[in-house]
């Protein structure tokens, strides 16, 4: 259902205007977009924002995909929190759903981290550009969901992943411009059907886009309080077992050169994604390969960013 809010901010999405200054509203340290249901069977999709350790609901505004392209969203949302009868959930007794509806496109960055390229043992020297490959929206599942492993394949392995969440439209961005163009960042787990990737050759779609196979949350830190140009560190636990531990300051293709290269030949459209690399450690390089399996639980987690953990689970 489209709203009267969503009208509203359907017509200012053409300013391209990113989040205002100061959109942190309460007493967290971090502003956190949220989408959800109340896992009472309705499967009625809500945004809220997490305040004083529990959801706010934010009525009028449907999608955060619409309130990503807004002009001035810091008033909806003090409103929200401000009203007496604002609705209010407990964090622990919802279902995170993957915080974007529908993203145009979601970027998937292949190899971006220097020890991750020498992972391939194939003697390449550092490339000069970034692999891509796209995924489609129900490849993922939101924070605490199944991992589904696929009944064709043993073989489901995990990618801790940090995501740019674009915030303004945008083509030909030169990357002194680029970080203008970033609303906030989020976590993923890029999950891979190993040997699915080696179907076709110089075709990785196939073992990327499994439904279920991947994650993406809990929530969207705006970037305002989440500094994409600073140094971030990205985890992936595996039962409680660090497998991957990297710094941006490692990538081989920064955030603003991404931003830059891929606005090259597509345009940039608010709320499309962009995954930007794994690190080394995935369950596919370990001697021997060490892939998921039905009860194991996998955390990405970033300072920033938060914890976004899943369990795994085969197909019915």
């Amino acid at each position: 259902m489209v709203t009267a809010t969503d009208r509203q901010f359907s017509g200012m999405a053409g300013t391209g205007r990113l989040l205002p200054e100061n959109f942190f509203v309460g007493s967290e340290k971090s502003m956190k977009l949220i989408r959800f249901d109340l896992n009472d069977g309705d499967a009625h999709p809500r945004i809220g924002v997490l305040h004083d350790g529990s959801i706010v609901e934010l009525r009028g505004i449907s999608t955060l995909d619409a309130l990503l392209r807004s002009h001035d969203p810091l008033a909806a949302v003090r409103g929200s929190i401000a009203e007496p009868g604002a609705a209010r959930h407990a964090l622990d007794g919802v279902r995170l759903l993957p915080p974007l509806t529908a993203p145009e496109k979601i970027w998937c960055i292949g190899v971006n981290y220097q020890d991750r390229n020498a992972e391939y043992r194939d003697h390449s020297e550092l490339p000069k550009y970034p692999s891509l490959f796209v995924r489609n929206v129900g490849s993922f599942v939101g924070h605490r969901e199944a991992l589904i492993r696929p009944r064709v394949s043993e073989q489901l392995d995990y990618e801790g992943e940090l995501v740019l969440v674009i915030g303004k439209a945008g083509r030909h961005i030169p990357r002194e411009r680029a970080f203008e163009h970033i609303a906030g960042m989020t976590l993923a787990n890029e999950g891979s059907v190993r040997d699915w990737l080696k179907h076709g050759k110089f075709n990785v779609t196939q073992g990327k886009n499994f439904d279920a196979s991947g994650s993406i949350g809990p929530w969207i830190v705006t970037a305002d309080e989440c500094d994409p140009r600073a140094e971030h560190t990205i985890v992936t636990r595996v039962n409680g077992e660090t497998r991957q531990q990297e710094t941006t300051a490692r990538m081989m293709f920064p955030f603003d050169m991404l931003i830059h290269y891929l606005s090259t030949f597509a345009t940039l459209q608010p709320g499309d994604l962009i995954l930007t690399g794994t690190p080394t450690g995935t369950g596919w390089n370990m001697t021997p390969p060490r892939f998921l399996k039905p009860g194991d639980v996998v955390e990405v987690e970033s300072p920033a960013l938060g914890t976004l953990r899943n369990h795994v689970a085969d197909e019915a």
